[in-house]
């Protein structure tokens, strides 16, 4: 019977995480995705969609879905039917349209319409977490 090897697990610090990412931005300072987007709105709504699915998977949905709705308000207009309807190629699609909606109703609500720039902010839009 063998034993695993144990590590301490030590939580990283402030001070580790800016200097991972001050060398990640000295690497490559202007990252880009795979995602199609045309303002911060629509990236949001990208990578919220982009949970357990492709790149080019969301990418095919997201054509069709954006040329309808770019906005906040759009997005809502076409309600959460349309939406799912839009997006069912992507799996999960019907959770996700639900978290389309709700992020963009919190976005017109909370935001006036605006993604927000700070994380504590961002991760609270339905669909958005850390990873995102």
């Amino acid at each position: 019977m063998s034993k695993k090897p144990t590590t301490s697990r030590r939580p990283i610090t402030r001070a580790k995480i800016a200097e991972i990412y001050a060398l990640l931005r000295e690497l490559d300072p202007e990252p880009k995705t795979e995602l199609q987007y045309c303002n911060p709105f629509t990236l949001v709504v990208a990578v919220a969609l982009s949970a357990q699915a492709t790149d080019v998977g969301v990418n095919k949905a997201t054509k069709k879905l954006f040329a309808l709705a770019d906005s906040p308000a759009k997005m809502l207009a076409l309600g959460e039917d349309k939406v799912r309807e839009l997006i069912k190629t992507i799996g999960l699609f019907r959770n996700k349209a639900k978290n389309v909606i709700g992020l963009s109703k919190l976005l017109l609500d909370e935001f006036d319409g605006e993604v927000p720039q700070n994380m504590d902010e961002l991760i609270r839009l339905p669909g958005v977490g850390r990873k995102t």
